[in-house]
């Protein structure tokens, strides 16, 4: 067993007051405040990081950016199909057709603006969907 395995192993028994010992002596921050079980994987990945190496700066920089994209909304970044200007989304809701127009910014259905599809199929169930779920842009997984 590497030296390595071995510090990681011997987390597994240590308090969240060792823990975070642990954490003074490999990282100048203070350590998150976050239960012992999830400050067990920090210490382990950060003692990784020292004898391994951390994330490419590029990659890095990327993961940052993805990030602070995300902070605008309240959904994450995910992978969904391109919605160019002018394509037409369809879906048939108890017996009722709704056709949505995928606009520069926004949609248009029922001769109103949208600023999601989420807020279309909420009116058009009358409960919470997912816009693109409920118009088949994603799977449920």
């Amino acid at each position: 067993m590497t030296k390595l395995n071995s510090d990681i192993a011997a987390l597994e028994d240590k308090s969240a007051a060792q823990l975070r010992k642990r954490w003074s002596e490999i990282d100048d921050r203070p350590m998150p405040r976050v239960p012992a079980s999830t400050m067990k994987l920090l210490v382990a990945h950060r003692l990784q990081e020292r004898r391994l190496g951390g994330l490419p700066k590029l990659v890095r920089r990327e993961l940052i950016r993805l990030a602070a994209e995300g902070k605008g909304g309240s959904e994450t970044p995910t992978l969904r199909p391109k919605l160019s200007p002018g394509a037409r989304l369809v879906r048939e809701w108890n017996g009722q057709t709704v056709v949505v127009e995928v606009l520069g910014e926004g949609f248009r259905c029922q001769g109103k603006a949208w600023n999601s599809l989420s807020e279309i199929a909420r009116h058009v169930t009358g409960t919470h969907w997912s816009g693109p779920r409920f118009f088949g842009l994603t799977s449920r997984g």
